[in-house]
């Protein structure tokens, strides 16, 4: 599909194709630690995992509060461990939702998400009439960046009676259990990326266009390596990734197809019934995350604070 623009002094948009389907079979290996790395204890708070590789409640914590340095090592360590760290009814102020966030790094904003009520902070306000967006989609934060998040800390302000759930997927584990076939003729690849196939279902032609110079498509490696744990990492995803670098059409959408469908399986998955005041950090670079609109026309309002990641090897 080639999406234009009726204004002639607006260039046309890039093509946004993405392919769909996949089918999945067998029993899995659920590994939620490099290998040859034990399992220790966690001296500083106490930890509740949630599912088998991914996620965590951390209990014990006041977000609210400067970390010292023991504390954030031994949050940084859970967070590679389990992927997603949960932290109830914490209630941050925007100040001190991002003075958290920069325990591990800069901040970055996206300048097609809509701002919160400071410069580092990004809102999804949901609600009747409002126009259902980012939702319902399996997908990476800005991996058409060249330089994609590190993680995201994610608050919900307010939340509806019933629905409004997120659900974050492990992509270690979907590495670990592809098939030798289809590990061969992965690694090593590389994928395009772009923003034009994720925005394009939420805005009109004219609001993407100017955005085109800024994010160019690029190129990142099909499995990627975690850069503090080493382990091997499927990186391609739903919202962004449009073709596998060398191959033809069809075969490139077959087997995205497959790699992209994933994250959809149960066993790679938790799920996370918010609270008002609840967050979630998460590591950007080791997961998918998909935000469940089943909410009807309640109100959801979240907010975002996202850090500067590197590029991906």
């Amino acid at each position: 599909m080639t999406v234009t623009i009726p204004q002639t002094d607006v260039p046309p948009l890039r093509a946004a194709h993405v392919p769909t389907g996949g089918i999945y079979e067998g029993a899995r290996e659920l590994r939620r630690l490099p290998e040859g790395l034990p399992a220790r204890p966690y001296d500083f708070f106490e930890l509740i995992p949630q599912a088998r590789t991914i996620g965590a409640e951390i209990r014990g914590v006041d977000l609210a509060r400067p970390l010292d340095p023991a504390l954030r090592e031994e949050l940084n360590r859970a967070l590679l461990e389990w992927k997603v760290l949960f932290f109830r009814a914490q209630h941050l102020t925007s100040e001190q939702q991002s003075g958290f966030a920069r325990n591990w790094g800069e901040l970055e904003t996206n300048p097609l998400l809509a701002r919160g009520s400071s410069a580092d902070v990004v809102r999804f306000d949901k609600g009747a009439g409002a126009t259902p967006t980012f939702e319902n989609v399996w997908h990476a934060d800005v991996t058409f960046r060249e330089r994609p998040a590190l993680g995201a800390v994610l608050q919900l302000r307010e939340v509806p009676p019933f629905g409004g759930d997120t659900m974050w997927a492990d992509m270690a584990a979907a590495y670990d259990n592809l098939s030798p076939e289809v590990k061969d003729r992965i690694d090593g690849a590389t994928a395009v990326h772009d923003f034009i196939p994720g925005f394009a279902r939420f805005y009109g032609p004219e609001r993407l266009a100017p955005f085109q110079d800024a994010f160019p498509p690029v190129e990142h490696p099909v499995v990627r390596t975690h850069p503090e744990t080493g382990r091997k990492l499927l990186f391609v995803n739903t919202s962004f990734t449009t073709r596998i670098t060398g191959l033809a059409r069809e075969e490139s959408d077959q087997l995205l197809r497959h790699l992209v469908q994933q994250a959809h399986v149960p066993e790679y998955q938790v799920r996370f019934r918010w609270q008002a005041g609840d967050i979630a950090f998460w590591d950007n670079r080791a997961t998918q995350h998909y935000a469940v609109n089943d909410y009807g026309t309640h109100r959801r309002v979240a907010e975002r604070v996202a850090i500067a990641g590197d590029r991906p090897f």
